[in-house]
């Protein structure tokens, strides 16, 4: 039954190889229970909440990466878990022996639907704007005629396609203050159909949201992406600058921007963890303790990626997640 599933959306086998020795290593063999997730048994016999991260990444042994099943198998090595198949739901019947045919392993993948939005930094140009609607309409939609700036000495061309967007609003970094760029969400698509030399007239192919006049354009790219994972190459500390929603607390599913680009060495695919820092009680201390180890309190997937700034998705949350919340990619050790 589904409700005994334990959601796992960021812990599965490792496939790296290990080193020799190890893998003489006899294993703990563990059985799932209820309740139990790679996150927690990664932290319980590995010791170390920055591992699962790119165990995830590097997975190819295991078709679903959202479920584990009570009453599946692990193995516990001393620097790794491997996961064995989840049991079938019912006996297979007896076949003559067939050949051993293998599937070529699958990179895990995450996948977005383009909704998400992004932020446009300072600096950047759209192609366009959308600069008067048909009819004078104060809005548009899907098969509704627009007319943009854009025409042939752009280099544009007949059934060229767009994407449309608005900006929502500037948004600041929570501890510097700084201006990084303004929020922008997605409202549709278009296609140029007539053309003058400095303006163009469009049709409206599909719309999220109505369209109005000062909306912008930029080259249509495919909303529906699938993401391979990717491990991290490098150690990166930024901070969550602001919400899709505008919502001050999230949870797993909601759309995230960070002070984190490609300048920095993020890419798509990237995972990052969401810490907090953890301030000792010096009451119970012999000494003065300077820093304790951070709570780890989510995981997050980059989806998109500008130069100092990406969108992200949580797939991982075990306590409220707010904007401000710092995050850190931790390079594979």
């Amino acid at each position: 039954m589904k409700k005994h599933l334990c959601l796992a959306l960021l812990f599965l086998g490792l496939t790296a190889t290990a080193p020799f020795a190890a893998a003489q290593e006899q294993p703990t063999i563990y059985t799932i229970v209820p309740g139990d997730t790679l996150w927690g048994l990664s932290q319980r016999f590995l010791k170390d909440p920055y591992y699962w991260p790119n165990v995830w990444a590097n997975n190819q042994t295991v078709g679903n990466p959202h479920f584990i099943y009570p009453g599946q198998k692990v193995r516990i090595y001393s620097d790794r878990i491997e996961i064995e198949p989840a049991p079938a739901s019912a006996p297979a019947a007896q076949t003559p022996a067939q050949p051993d045919l293998r599937e070529e392993p699958q990179p895990v993948t995450f996948s977005v639907n383009g909704s998400e939005g992004f932020l446009i930094e300072n600096g950047m140009r759209p192609s366009g704007t959308v600069i008067s609607l048909h009819q004078s309409r104060e809005m548009a939609g899907t098969d509704d005629i627009v007319y943009t700036d854009i025409g042939r000495v752009h280099g544009a061309n007949p059934g060229d396609r767009y994407q449309v967007f608005k900006k929502i609003g500037p948004v600041s970094h929570p501890v510097t203050n700084v201006i990084l760029g303004q929020q922008v969400v997605p409202l549709g698509e278009l296609q140029l159909s007539e053309l003058e030399d400095k303006a163009s007239k469009a049709i409206v192919t599909k719309s999220f949201q109505e369209i109005s006049a000062g909306s912008f354009l930029l080259p249509y790219q495919e909303r529906k992406l699938t993401i391979p994972l990717k491990s991290a190459d490098r150690d990166l500390t930024g901070y969550i600058v602001q919400t899709q929603t505008g919502n001050q607390a999230l949870a797993v599913s909601d759309v995230v921007f960070l002070d984190l680009g490609k300048a920095q060495g993020v890419q798509p695919g990237n995972m990052l963890y969401i810490v907090r820092d953890v301030v000792p009680d010096q009451r119970y201390a012999n000494a003065k303790i300077e820093k304790l180890p951070v709570e780890v309190v989510g995981a997050l997937v980059v989806v998109n990626i500008g130069m100092n700034s990406s969108t992200a998705v949580i797939v991982k949350s075990v306590d409220t997640i707010y904007r401000g919340d710092r995050v850190e990619m931790k390079k594979s050790r």
